[in-house]
């Protein structure tokens, strides 16, 4: 083969190789540049709605955590990262953090509430139950909320704050001395006891010697025990 014709060969071996591999660099770049996206403003957005613009861009959400915060409502995002405009390719994260809701919170009205009942809107407002103390009065039955610390209506106090409650016990239940009822008729002294307003709940009944059916032999409380009007009373009675 004539070396010009080699030359010829050669040549335009050359020129093919160099224009293959410069489209395949402007090919390169073109696919980059229309792989990469702008990242979009998400600050005020919820989480769906960020979700659905990210998507759009063929980008992904990804909640990274929850802050409170005043300028936010709750369930709002916050911070993103990257940042908006950034430029990303497709397909990567674009990490938020979301508003859990204002941080100072209005102390609920709790007052004649069950003590459950009040611990339940307590958690469920973002509060905790503080110390709890008891007392006795007529005027609220026994496990209502009587008073709270913070009151209702005043300042708003910082999400998690401890809320103190005083809780009723009823009305202070007066106290008795058991008496001595051995020996004494079962039937008088029952009536007795009932009318006074003493609950007689237990009457057994026995065969002692040297007693007439109907005289009480044995008791519980025993005598001098404190009693009050809710206390069981037990008796032996002969037979």
């Amino acid at each position: 083969m004539p070396w010009n014709r080699v030359l010829f060969y050669l040549q335009f071996l050359l020129a093919f190789l160099a224009v293959f591999f410069l489209s395949a660099i402007f090919a390169s770049r073109f696919v980059q540049r229309g792989d990469f996206v702008s990242v979009p403003d998400l600050a005020g957005r919820t989480v769906a709605e960020a979700a659905a613009e990210l998507a759009a861009k063929r980008l992904i959400l990804k909640e990274t955590g929850v802050e409170y915060s005043d300028k936010f409502e709750l369930g709002r995002i916050m911070f993103q990262d990257p940042p908006a405009g950034a430029r990303l390719r497709v397909n990567r994260n674009i990490r938020v953090v979301v508003s859990g809701g204002t941080e100072m919170i209005e102390v609920p009205q709790l007052a004649g509430r069950s003590l459950e009942a009040a611990v339940k809107v307590l958690a469920e407002t973002g509060l905790q139950r503080g110390q709890v103390s008891h007392i006795h009065t007529p005027q609220h039955p026994a496990g209502r909320i009587i008073a709270q610390e913070p009151a209702p209506g005043g300042p708003a106090v910082r999400r998690s704050s401890a809320i103190d409650l005083l809780v009723s016990q009823g009305e202070l239940e007066a106290k008795y001395v058991m008496p001595d009822l051995i020996e004494r008729p079962a039937a008088a002294t029952i009536a007795r006891l009932n009318g006074l307003g003493f609950r007689v709940t237990d009457i057994r009944y026995s065969y002692y010697p040297g007693h007439d059916s109907g005289i009480i032999i044995d008791q519980f409380p025993r005598a001098g025990y404190s009693v009050s009007k809710r206390s069981l009373i037990s008796l032996e009675v002969s037979r």
